[in-house]
């Protein structure tokens, strides 16, 4: 019997899927969450074999945060994500949480069963749609210093507010502005923050 915990913060999706999978003879759905950290925490405490994880849930913690901290906290289990989208930076953040297994949730009921039983098998999982944009990821341009200042833009933070939490100066902030707004090609502070969140470098 494998044992699943559903993680996805949408009632009626999580529902069907739950029925989906509790059909199934094999499959045992031993718990369920509607955020990162209550599927964190219902992790540790149920120990699943595989745990489907939506991708974007609210929350500090979404399923890729959440799915890191699984692995580090309760290794014995594997990591299924689900996604409306095949972005890039998701898939960067799903292989450096060393996810096993990445499915679409336009794919069909059946490849959702049979990505569920590979992953709990041993075997990886990659929707086959996703199989080239996996292979073209960039490598991320931005130095430690350079994401941590574009984060804080991200969020809303000005230029003196983001020295201020970084404890430098807010000439020294501008400086790591314009270094990545060249470095990302983008047209903008704004721009750059989308790029570079997009790609999963902040």
């Amino acid at each position: 019997m494998i044992r699943v915990l559903l993680a996805e913060d949408q009632h009626v999706i999580r529902t069907a899927l739950a029925m989906l999978l509790g059909m199934e003879d094999d499959i045992d759905i031993v718990a369920e969450a509607d955020t990162g950290a209550t599927a964190l925490a219902k992790a540790m405490v149920h120990q699943p074999d595989v745990a489907v994880l939506d991708i974007d849930m609210p929350g500090d913690m979404d399923g890729l945060d959440a799915a890191a901290r699984i692995t580090a906290q309760v290794p014995g289990c594997r990591l299924l994500m689900l996604t409306a989208y095949g972005k890039p930076g998701h898939l960067r953040r799903a292989l450096a949480a060393q996810v096993h297994g990445f499915v679409l949730k336009t794919a069909p009921p059946d490849e959702l069963l049979t990505a569920v039983r590979k992953v709990a098998g041993g075997e990886r999982v990659l929707d086959p749609s996703l199989a080239v944009t996996a292979w073209d990821l960039a490598d991320n341009p931005l130095t430690a210093r350079e994401a941590a200042v574009l984060r804080l833009v991200a969020a809303g933070a000005e230029a003196t507010e983001a020295a201020a939490q970084l404890h430098l100066s807010a000439g020294t902030v501008r400086n790591y502005l314009t270094a990545i707004v060249a470095k990302l090609n983008a047209r903008n502070r704004t721009d750059a923050a989308r790029i570079a969140s997009e790609a999963g470098w902040i």
